[in-house]
């Protein structure tokens, strides 16, 4: 992921009085901070399609820690950040509730955090989850032997 330069910085700090910088924040910052947003709303079962969470669920057996940007796709310019999301909403949440949630909540964080105006929170809804068909809640393969 590259990083992106904000526009130079001043700050009223120093010997000189004002010292001027640039600050970089990098796509995987943005996408984290929208990744973990996004997973705080409710109705939010995961992130990503399929593939990507059957793979990211084989990285987090091994590696014990959740990519909090998978499901994240972001553009981050000097003053803007574009951001999609791959959702799998709760089984009876309201989608359209959820997504303008969702939205809400990745704008707010991202535009905090950052200072880059997000101009677009583009939500994809892959999937619905219905408790109980995934194989890891609570059902446990029997042994055909003792």
């Amino acid at each position: 992921m590259e990083a992106s330069p904000s526009a130079v910085a001043t700050a009223p700090t120093g010997r000189n009085g004002t010292v001027k910088g640039k600050t970089v924040i990098a796509d995987s910052v943005v996408s984290a901070i929208a990744g973990i947003a996004a997973r705080e709303t409710p109705g939010v079962y995961a992130m990503g399609g399929g593939a990507t969470r059957a793979l990211g669920a084989m990285r987090d057996k091994v590696g014990r820690s959740e990519d909090p940007s998978r499901g994240v796709k972001v553009e981050v310019g000097e003053k803007q950040a574009a951001i999609d999301l791959d959702i799998v909403v709760e089984y009876g949440t309201p989608i359209a509730d959820a997504a303008d949630d969702i939205r809400s909540n990745v704008t707010d964080a991202v535009e905090r955090m950052t200072g880059r105006e997000v101009v677009e929170a583009n939500v994809s809804v892959l999937d619905v989850h219905v408790p109980g068909t995934d194989e890891d809640e609570g059902t446990q393969e029997s042994s055909r032997v003792e």
